[in-house]
């Protein structure tokens, strides 16, 4: 603990948020405790908790960059342990409307990992940190306020066993990293608080992932990471066929009905009707190792927290538990990177106090949920929200990705802003729409077919391809 400002902080939720928030606040307070209904120490594979586990997932460029920071030596410890480590543009096939971004060197560094073993790691080294305890095998009833309900003084809990009696954990902080199954807004509203205001959008996504033994000599991978066609409203089928630590893990996305089948046979006949025909080729002849299994995702959905007239003290939400993006587009688990990074810099400053927090999460987020809510809107049977902004992106970005196959810059450009590195407006500037006016038009490519040009920013890979969200427990 730097600068000790309470005695106890308790993170509700062992999910990576909830690491990342323990993480944050053990330079703070005295004992931080993380409450979570499975175990999690020496926990390696899957967990129940995070029912997407065995599904590829994502940690973009600069949630990678952030997991750093605070874990020094992170990267090198997963490669360490049979990760793939490579470039975002260089060793990853971007494929929209059949057509490749032109491979082109970002600097972004991709780790293919899968996120039993990117969470393991960070478990371990959040465990390692003086003052953190985690309390397993125990569910969370409640919050407690003080007597005048304006502010939250801790949580009532109760082990798993059938002889285990509720307990109040008292708290100077509590932080909710419980995922997308959040109880917090019902919470609050039992307490006389107003709703959760909330947008979404409802695109009714399913993905169906399996693992494959294939042989090195047959990797149509060769030394890349990932081969990933994007779906688009000309073909609402998406895959991501990536290289993880033993396996080589295939992904397959729909949307809008659209359903990968869970039989094998299925299971290819949907990877051939892709616009890329390498994932096809890829497992038409392999055995599954693991899989197939589907998780379905109906609706992102943003928790606006800051709109709220009033909030209690002593709570603050993190990860999905605030706001759920469609995990197609791998930002999960980098926007609680950066809400840590958010809650870490208030606390240095003194306080994080709710109002002030949760304007900093509203403006980190609006970036990633114009990217992602904009691009699912682009499909017209989704159901959302159409603003002036989001018609205007979505009729030019698909004429900026089809430049993008032939040129590294574009490429390049919108890259770093799937990663969360740069702001969309980057993708904007004069110079910028230049280069996409005077672009040749793409021609398809030897086995892909015809160019479609496509408006989806990518899907679940970025800079760790691991798996899963929660049921209760997501990013």
């Amino acid at each position: 603990m730097e600068d000790g400002i309470g005695g106890r902080a308790v993170v509700l939720g062992g999910s990576m948020a909830g690491m990342l928030a323990a993480r944050v606040l053990a330079e703070h307070y005295a004992e931080v405790v993380v409450v979570d209904r499975d175990d999690l120490v020496g926990a390696v594979g899957p967990r129940r908790a995070v029912p997407q586990a065995s599904h590829i997932h994502a940690l973009l460029a600069r949630g990678q960059r952030i997991l750093e920071d605070l874990f020094p030596g992170l990267t090198n410890e997963l490669v360490a342990r049979g990760a793939s480590i490579g470039d975002f543009g260089s060793d990853l096939r971007w494929y929209f409307g059949g057509s490749r971004l032109k491979p082109d060197p970002t600097g972004l560094i991709c780790v293919g990992a899968g996120r039993p073993l990117l969470e393991s790691q960070v478990r371990k080294r959040v465990r390692e940190l003086a003052g953190i305890t985690f309390l397993e095998q125990t569910d969370i009833a409640g919050l407690v306020p003080n007597a005048a309900g304006d502010r939250i003084v801790g949580v009532r809990v109760s082990g798993r066993s059938a002889d285990s009696a509720e307990q109040t954990l008292t708290a100077d902080l509590v932080i909710d990293a419980t995922g997308r199954g959040s109880r917090t807004g019902r919470w609050l509203e039992e307490m006389g608080y107003p709703a959760v205001p909330e947008e979404v959008v409802k695109m009714g996504l399913t993905y169906t992932s399996a693992d494959f033994a294939i042989p090195r000599s047959e990797d149509l991978l060769g030394t890349d990471i990932a081969s990933i066609p994007v779906a688009s409203p000309d073909n609402p089928r998406g895959a991501i066929f990536a290289r993880m630590p033993g396996v080589a893990s295939v992904s397959l996305t729909g949307i809008l009905g659209q359903k990968p089948p869970t039989d094998i046979e299925g299971f290819r006949e949907y990877a051939r009707s892709l616009p890329v025909p390498e994932v096809y080729e890829a497992i038409r002849d392999v055995e599954p190792v693991n899989g197939p299994f589907s998780f379905s995702f109906p609706a992102s959905r943003r928790r606006r927290f800051e709109r709220m007239s009033r909030f209690p003290g002593g709570l603050l939400v993190i990860g999905d538990a605030a706001c759920i993006f469609n995990p197609v587009y791998g930002q999960g688990m980098s926007m609680a990177a950066v809400e840590a990074t958010i809650l870490r810099d208030l606390l240095r400053r003194g306080a994080a106090e709710p109002r002030a927090y949760f304007k900093a999460v509203a403006k980190a987020q609006n970036a990633p949920w114009s990217v992602s809510a904009g691009g699912d809107l682009s499909f017209p049977e989704v159901e959302g929200k159409r603003t002036f902004a989001v018609r205007m992106a979505n009729a030019y970005v698909p004429k900026l990705q089809a430049a993008a196959a032939s040129d590294g810059v574009l490429a390049g450009a919108f890259l770093r802003v799937a990663g969360l590195i740069d702001g969309p407006q980057r993708l904007l500037t004069p110079a910028m729409m230049l280069r996409v006016l005077r672009a040749p038009k793409p021609k398809p490519q030897a086995g892909v077919g015809t160019v479609v040009t496509t408006v989806s920013a990518p899907p679940p890979i970025d800079t760790i391809q691991a798996s899963g969200v929660g049921e209760t427990e997501a990013a």
